[in-house]
């Protein structure tokens, strides 16, 4: 299954803010995008007054845990933002990644959020949607449906929401932020000004920070490509990590052959395998690498994927088992995968083992998994 990719919303917008962003991202990703209580199709008793962003975040850690997903990356804009500072403080095991979009570590204080709230219960919303445009979006852009879910929005959730501003200030608590984490920032934001995303940067450790010319506050809608592009930066960094393993663990050679083979077909599998299978599992420091290689061989033997086991017993090679040790190995296989399947798997060890000291050599290529499969290009597991 794809990584998980939650996308947050801000006050007043729908899910729909994501539109042009989230259809992109969902080629690598699972990506759930979460509407606000009261906004788009979310139900408005699920908070009430007194509201916090606490409160927000225990519904989006409900939300993933009801779609089995234990951890996640998240990105969020404006309130959404403020969720994934609160997740990032308070539940840290859960993100994956952070990027917080056009938001703030306090929103400017409290007494604002109070009146907008007692505004809104008292007169509702119509007032406030006519004026969004011009608070959301830079020169005469606009987005039409955008403006009608702001005005659709049931009053008392939003001015819940208000109230969850008021309270919010993680400024205190920005250093203790460790999930990897990226700050957009528009430049033409006056709700959230890039000063404010300079101040979270400037206390997250390892913060990267980006400002986009021509953006307001709903920098997604108004300039999707550069929100696009900056949020596969920041996702990528498992792939990249994932790539690296994978070249030390299969050998430049391999993987080389296996990147040129890459088609439009198999590029959405590729990149899957290098995130999750080299970029989480195998940089998981529980197991050395000796250790994976051992039960790799193993599942192979098993399953009698006898192509990927060439490639693995080489691989077994270059994290540091000996020829009697993978012997080993394959005899253990024996008593539990069966004699016929580890009488074939000795057969491939010992063609690849007499290849050395070339543990890179020609039989890299000789089979047919090897050469036609793409689980063979990525997957440790797979090949």
């Amino acid at each position: 299954m794809a990584p998980a990719l939650l996308l947050g919303p801000s006050l007043g917008t729908s899910s729909a803010l994501w539109d042009r962003v989230a259809p992109e991202l969902a080629a690598s990703y699972r990506v759930v995008r979460w509407d606000l209580p009261g906004h788009g199709g979310s139900a408005a008793g699920l908070i009430g007054p007194g509201a916090t962003v606490a409160d927000l975040a225990a519904l989006v850690l409900e939300l993933a845990d009801t779609l089995g997903l234990e951890r996640f990356a998240y990105a969020g804009v404006s309130l959404g933002g403020a969720v994934g500072l609160h997740l990032a403080v308070h539940h840290p095991e859960r993100l994956t990644s952070l990027a917080v979009i056009c938001s703030s570590a306090h929103f400017g204080g409290e007494r604002a959020w109070r009146e907008r709230a007692a505004l809104v219960r008292r007169e509702g919303l119509a007032d406030l949607a006519a004026s969004a445009g011009s608070r959301w979006f830079a020169g005469d852009f606009t987005v039409p449906e955008l403006v009608r879910d702001h005005r659709e929005a049931d009053p008392e959730a939003y001015a819940a929401c208000c109230d969850a501003l008021a309270a919010f200030d993680l400024t205190g608590r920005l250093s203790g932020i460790r999930t990897p984490t990226l700050l957009i920032a528009g430049r033409q934001d006056p709700a959230t000004p890039p000063a404010h995303l300079r101040e979270i940067a400037d206390a997250v450790p390892g913060a990267a920070l980006i400002e986009i010319p021509g953006a307001s506050h709903l920098a997604p809608a108004q300039c999707p490509g550069a929100v696009l592009t900056a949020l596969r930066t920041q996702l990528d960094g498992p792939a990249r990590q994932g790539m690296r393993v994978r070249r030390e663990v299969l050998g430049d050679a391999h993987v080389d052959r296996a990147q040129a083979r890459q088609t439009p077909f198999t590029a959405r599998f590729q990149d899957f395998i290098s995130r999750y299978a080299w970029g989480e599992i195998w940089t998981d420091p529980t197991l050395t690498r000796r250790e994976r290689s051992m039960i790799t061989m193993t599942a192979l033997v098993a399953h009698g994927h006898h192509d990927e086991l060439a490639m693995h017993v080489r691989a077994a090679r270059r994290n540091g088992l000996t020829p009697e040790e993978i012997g080993a190995v394959l005899l253990q296989s024996a008593v539990y995968c069966g004699v016929p399947a580890a009488n074939s798997a000795f057969a491939v060890a010992q063609r690849v083992l007499a290849e050395e000291p070339d543990a890179g050599g020609p039989g890299e290529a000789d089979g047919p998994g090897e050469a036609d499969g793409p689980g063979e290009a990525d997957g440790p597991g797979t090949g």
